[in-house]
């Protein structure tokens, strides 16, 4: 242009063509800076703003919340297991004790042999209780068996008739089975202890990403979410991320929803 201007053949035409162009440009020029700075500023707000530090505070709560729920749900756990130890074994140990003092101190042969038979039965009983505390402690079955085959063998004890389908594509990791098995453990001993039931049902699959175990009963229903059972389970599967959910109105049915995240 500066070229053309000097020889003359530059028109007034080809100047105001030339500058329209130049305008042009140079609005796309201040469009575009403008937009990546736009594009800046949300960037940022989005990952460095007020909201992700408040999301983060929000995390770190939950996390502090799960673990002091899940150390008051051992606590109450280890209360539970010594209130059993002291009143159910410790008691019965006791009594054995004292029946074996009286095989001793018996004159007659078949007072003996009926006391001692009574003796070996209480020692069975015993070892049953001893097992089912040992259960609640830690699951050792789990080491060689899926949570379905486990539960199978609780219910083969259990009460209550017990249907159980588990429908799991891929067996989830030990934490998850053991806070699933502790859950349909509760859930089956209020349904036989507390809930008059005669049919309890445990279904176990994966939906929407989530494993999901719903333990129903046709029990009475009345049951507390805030007790101290329920409770303690609540805070071992928000533990893992997961939700309890319970359904018990007076007169029944009562269902119990676990829902734990798959990864």
């Amino acid at each position: 242009m500066l070229r053309a201007a000097v020889r003359g053949d530059l028109t007034v035409l080809d100047a105001l063509s030339q500058v329209a162009v130049g305008a042009v440009l140079l609005l796309l020029n201040v469009q575009a800076v403008a937009s990546i700075a736009a594009l800046d500023i949300w960037l940022a707000r989005r990952l460095l703003g007020a909201g992700s530090r408040a999301e983060l505070t929000r995390r770190v709560h939950e996390l502090t919340t799960s673990r002091a729920g899940v150390i008051a749900a051992v606590d109450a756990e280890r209360q539970r297991i010594e209130r059993d130890l002291h009143d159910g074994l410790q008691q019965r140990l006791v009594a054995l004790g004292m029946l074996l003092g009286r095989a001793r101190r018996a004159r007659d042969a078949d007072r003996t042999h009926a006391l001692l038979a009574q003796a070996h039965e209480d020692v069975q009983r015993a070892i049953e209780e001893l097992r089912e505390v040992a259960w609640r402690v830690y699951p050792s079955a789990l080491d060689d068996s899926d949570l379905g085959e486990v539960l199978a063998i609780v219910a083969r004890g259990s009460e209550v008739p017990v249907r159980i389908r588990c429908e799991l594509p891929v067996r989830p990791e030990r934490q998850v089975e053991t806070v699933l098995y502790f859950v349909a453990c509760e859930a089956l001993t209020n349904a036989a202890k507390h809930a008059a039931a005669t049919l309890v049902t445990v279904e176990i699959g994966v939906r929407d990403g989530w494993i999901r175990m719903r333990v129903h009963d046709d029990g009475v229903g009345g049951a507390e979410p805030t007790g101290r059972g329920l409770s303690g389970l609540a805070r071992r599967v928000a533990a893992l991320d997961g939700r309890l959910l319970v359904t018990s109105p007076a007169g029944g049915p009562t269902t119990v929803l676990a829902q734990l995240p798959c990864a």
